[in-house]
C-alpha cells in the first residue's frame, strides 16, 4: 500500500468556502473516489496561511488518479476546485499538488 502525502495552497480568501465545500462533497464523487482506490483520505488545512496537506494510502497513486482522471464526476470536481488554488500552472488540482516525501513512520 502507497502512503501519499500532499500539498496545495488555499487562497486565503477562499478558505472559508472551500470548508463549505468539503463538508457536502458530492456522493458520487466519494463513490468515485472510493472505486478508484483512494483510501484513508484526508485534508487539513492550515487556517492561518491556507497550506492544505493530504493524505491517501492506495495501491497505486499512478493508477488511482488515471482511474479518476476516467470519471466524469472527477472532471466536474476538478473544474470547480480549481479556483481555490493558488500557483497550479494550469493544472488540476489533482496533477498540480507536491508529493512530499516520508522521512519517517512508525509501524
Amino acid at each position: 500500500m502507497e502512503r501519499v502525502c500532499f500539498r496545495l495552497q488555499v487562497k486565503k480568501e477562499m478558505m472559508p468556502e472551500y470548508i463549505r465545500r468539503h463538508a457536502h462533497v458530492w456522493p458520487d464523487m466519494l463513490e468515485a473516489l472510493r472505486q478508484t482506490g483512494w483510501t484513508n483520505y484526508s485534508l487539513f488545512l492550515d487556517e492561518s496561511d491556507g497550506t492544505l496537506i493530504g493524505y491517501l494510502e492506495t495501491p497505486d497513486l499512478e493508477a488511482a488518479k488515471a482511474g479518476m482522471a476516467k470519471t466524469d464526476v472527477n472532471a466536474r470536481w476538478q473544474a470547480e476546485m480549481g479556483q481555490f488554488f493558488v500557483e497550479l500552472d494550469g493544472k488540476a488540482p489533482d496533477e498540480g499538488f507536491l508529493r512530499l516525501k516520508e522521512v519517517f513512520y512508525l509501524a
